[in-house]
C-alpha cells in the first residue's frame, strides 16, 4: 500500500507533466514519494493542444515544475526564460522548474543514461546503432557521446534531422539500420497506444547479433524490443531504468530533497504497479 498523502489546501505545491500520451508512471512515482516524505505536494499528468497557453499557466498558477515529454521538448525552449547547460548543450527540455515566474529549462533524460550504461557494465568501446532523431534522442546520443562512445551510428525517417543529430555529436548517419554490438531504440516504436505498439524496432535479425539492446520507451515497461532481446539472453536496459533515474532527478529540482535508494525503489515498484 501507498504511503498515505497529507490533505490537500490551499499551500499545496503543484507540479505536473505534458505529454502527447499522458502515462501514469510520473504522477505514480512522484506522488508516492511526497506521501513518503511527508511532502505538501501533488503531482498531475496533462496533455495540450495549446502549448503557449499551457507554459503560460505554469507561471499564472505558480505550478512548481513540469516534466515535459514528446512532443513538446523542443517547442517549449522558446517559452522560457533560460536554459540549464543540460537542456541548452542539446537543445531539448524534459523537466522546467518555476522559480517565483521564472522557468528554467533542464534535462534529466540526459542525466539518466551514462550511469546505467556504467550499472550495465557497458564499456564506452562498444558501438552502436541508435534509431531516432527527436528531443529524446538528443539526449541520449549527446549522453553517448559524453560518456566516451565514439563508435555510433544515427538512423531516422527524418534525414535532415538525423544528419544534424550525428554531425553535432561526431557520429555517421544512415537510412536503414545495421548490425551493431549496441542496439538503442528512441523513436515510439512498441510504445502503448502509437501506431508501431506492437512493432520491433529493430529486425529480428540485428537483434540477434546485437549484445546490448537498449530502448528507451517507458510504458510498456516490457516493449516488444526487450521481449524480443530477453528471450536471446541479450544485456537490455528498459525505458523503465531511464524513467526512474530522470524522474529522481527531476523530484530533486523541483524539492530539493534527495530520496534514498530504499524511498527510490518503493516509489518505482508503486509506480509500476
Amino acid at each position: 500500500m501507498p504511503p498515505t498523502r497529507l490533505t490537500i489546501g490551499r499551500d499545496t505545491t503543484v507540479c505536473m507533466s505534458l505529454a502527447g500520451r499522458p502515462g501514469t508512471f510520473g504522477s505514480r512515482f512522484h506522488n508516492h514519494l511526497y506521501a513518503a516524505l511527508g511532502l505538501d505536494y501533488i503531482y498531475k499528468a496533462f496533455t495540450t493542444r495549446d502549448l503557449p497557453s499551457a507554459i503560460g499557466g505554469l507561471r499564472a498558477f505558480g505550478i512548481r515544475g513540469c516534466a515535459v515529454s514528446m512532443p513538446f521538448k523542443e517547442a517549449c525552449i522558446p517559452l522560457l526564460d533560460t536554459m540549464a547547460p543540460s537542456a541548452a548543450a542539446i537543445s531539448s527540455v524534459n523537466t522546467i522548474v518555476n522559480d517565483d515566474g521564472r522557468l528554467s529549462g533542464h534535462n534529466t533524460d540526459y542525466a539518466a543514461i551514462a550511469p546505467l550504461l556504467v550499472k550495465h557494465g557497458v564499456p564506452a568501446s562498444t558501438g552502436f546503432v541508435s534509431r531516432g532523431s527527436g528531443g529524446m534522442a538528443k539526449a541520449v546520443v549527446s549522453a553517448l557521446r559524453d560518456a566516451g562512445f565514439s563508435q555510433g551510428t544515427v538512423v531516422s525517417r527524418n534525414e535532415a534531422a538525423g544528419r544534424a543529430l550525428a554531425s553535432a555529436c561526431g557520429f555517421g548517419w544512415q537510412a536503414e539500420a545495421t548490425a551493431a554490438p549496441m542496439l538503442v531504440n528512441i523513436t515510439p516504436i512498441g510504445m502503448e497506444g502509437a501506431p508501431e505498439a506492437t512493432e520491433l524496432a529493430f529486425p529480428e535479425a540485428l537483434i540477434a547479433e546485437a549484445s546490448v539492446v537498449f530502448d528507451v520507451v517507458n510504458l510498456p515497461p516490457e516493449t516488444p524490443l526487450i521481449r524480443r532481446a530477453r528471450a536471446l539472453g541479450k544485456t537490455v536496459i528498459t525505458g523503465a531504468e531511464v524513467a526512474t533515474l530522470q524522474a529522481v532527478e527531476q523530484f530533486v529540482l523541483y524539492t530539493g530533497i534527495t530520496p534514498s535508494e530504499a524511498q527510490i525503489a518503493a516509489a518505482a515498484d508503486f509506480a509500476r504497479g
